[in-house]
């Protein structure tokens, strides 16, 4: 059977047209609409998937790269939204971001996450970022029982003479400063015990069973636990420092482009919250709102997931440090380094 050629008329060539016409233009202001930019991975996959349109995401290496366009803007248009941890945002000045000005969201957050909304500003200024989760750094072992029913101890337990050469501290100077409490004797020991500094693969060094401690967020456990039974967390009683997870608003963002606040409230209700809690992602909410999803996970997460508002309360976050205070954290650092 012969192949016969289509032919369209000029009425079809004409509706074809206006149809890719439109197609075009839809996809220019998708590609024109307000900008949420992250690092890979850094939010969780389900909420991204419900920011809506005309809202768009892109997503580069990592966090350096996030400040670094922040700090660069003016050479691109500006996202409406950025993702960055609290030590990220601290690189950033207050001119580069501006107010979310959106007080009821901001008043569903229990009260210890206000200073982090400010960027640690007085009272009266404005909420410059959205604190969306938050991690608190606690003490993880890997098949030892013995230290695990010793965790009254608290952060002392890193001093523990079976631990030598067995630890995994935080690649960051002044995680370990913060849990010794300044203190130079106890920082001395403390280095004298790592392994490695490096909270970026410390994990695989625990699991491998390279390293049988380790100092890590809490969040890069709670999907863990459920799977490994080896595996033991703890919380100290005496509190730890926070880390958090951040969107912020830059100062230059364009002005049609309102944050997606409907959007951003939900991350703190269900569905999300639960998954959220899975993965170790924690809404500072208060305890009250987080624990009828909380307590739907086994009784020893739920605990890390639930600490209590005492608990809470004897945490602390980490403001930035002026450089006479970087300097004097350094020269501490530097001089408790074990000696050859």
């Amino acid at each position: 059977m012969a192949f016969t050629p289509a032919v369209l008329s000029r009425r079809r060539l004409l509706q074809l047209g206006v149809g890719a016409g439109a197609g075009l233009l839809a996809a220019c202001r998708s590609a024109a609409g307000p900008e949420l930019l992250l690092a890979e991975a850094d939010l969780p996959a389900a909420w991204l998937k419900q920011l809506p349109a005309p809202w768009r995401t892109r997503q580069v290496a990592d966090a350096a790269a996030v400040q670094k366009a922040v700090r660069e803007l003016g050479q691109r248009p500006a996202p409406g939204l950025v993702a960055l941890s609290d030590g990220w945002a601290s690189g950033l000045s207050r001119q580069q971001l501006q107010s979310f000005e959106a007080p009821r969201l901001w008043a569903r957050l229990a009260a210890f996450s206000a200073p982090v909304a400010r960027l640690y500003a007085p009272r009266a200024a404005g909420q410059l970022a959205f604190p969306w989760a938050y991690s608190p750094w606690v003490i993880a072992l890997r098949s030892r029982p013995d230290l695990a029913a010793r965790r009254q101890e608290g952060w002392q337990l890193l001093l523990d003479p079976s631990l030598r050469g067995r630890l995994v501290l935080p690649s960051s100077p002044r995680i370990s400063l913060e849990i010794m409490g300044g203190d130079f004797e106890r920082l001395e020991r403390l280095r004298a015990q790592a392994l490695a500094y490096d909270d970026r693969d410390g994990l695989n060094l625990l699991l491998s069973g390279d390293a049988e401690a380790a100092v890590l967020p809490l969040q890069r456990l709670i999907p863990l636990l459920r799977r490994d039974q080896r595996l033991a967390v703890i919380w100290p009683d005496s509190g730890a420092p926070l880390s958090w997870q951040l969107l912020l608003r830059p100062a230059v963002a364009a002005q049609s482009a309102p944050p997606p606040l409907e959007w951003l409230g939900a991350v703190l209700e269900q569905p999300l919250l639960e998954q959220l809690l899975a993965r170790g992602l924690v809404p500072p909410l208060p305890q009250a709102d987080l624990a009828p999803v909380a307590r739907r996970f086994p009784e020893s997460m739920a605990a890390l997931l639930l600490p209590g508002d005492a608990l809470l309360g004897r945490c602390w976050s980490l403001p930035p440090l002026s450089l006479p205070e970087q300097l004097a954290q350094q020269n501490l650092w530097d001089a408790a380094a074990p000696r050859p």
